[in-house]
């Protein structure tokens, strides 16, 4: 969006993004070709309807994984809820976010759902949707940008 490349970049099944509106760097994501849409761990989260804004997340992330007890609180609107089937097959309801997110030197919008991922190795997975036309995965390596 702000910084497009002349053409697509090669990325790793691994990478570090930064999501400038919320001030945080270096986070660590799975490149997922697999999903459709990118999920972000959330703590936990509360939603709430506002006359302003409609209905708005309070999401707690807890991003360090040596360290739970930190927690970052961003507020944001929600989009849209959307149905989301996981890879063991369950279908779940999930709110839908939209945040710039910097990978490499293209920053662009991308849409989250927010779910728990506690229990998997990386807070993030980036889907198709948000690598669409910017990147060309390599599954062969990784932390390439």
């Amino acid at each position: 969006m702000d910084d497009l490349p002349a053409r697509p970049l090669t990325i790793g099944w691994t990478e570090h993004v930064d999501f400038p509106d919320w001030g945080i760097r270096r986070l660590r994501v799975k490149i997922d070709t697999g999903a459709r849409t990118s999920a972000i761990d959330v703590a936990s989260y509360e939603l709430r309807s506002t006359p302003s804004e409609g209905l708005v997340a309070e999401l707690r992330l807890a991003l360090h994984r040596k360290h739970p007890q930190r927690i970052k609180v961003v507020q944001l609107p929600v989009l849209r809820m959307v149905v989301v089937r996981s890879t063991s097959g369950i279908q779940e309801e999930r709110p839908l976010i939209e945040t710039r997110m910097r990978l490499g030197p293209i920053v662009k919008l991308v849409q989250l759902t927010i779910t728990r991922r506690a229990d998997m190795r990386f807070p993030v997975i980036l889907g198709r949707r948000a690598l669409a036309g910017d990147f060309i995965v390599d599954v062969n390596r990784k932390n390439l940008l």
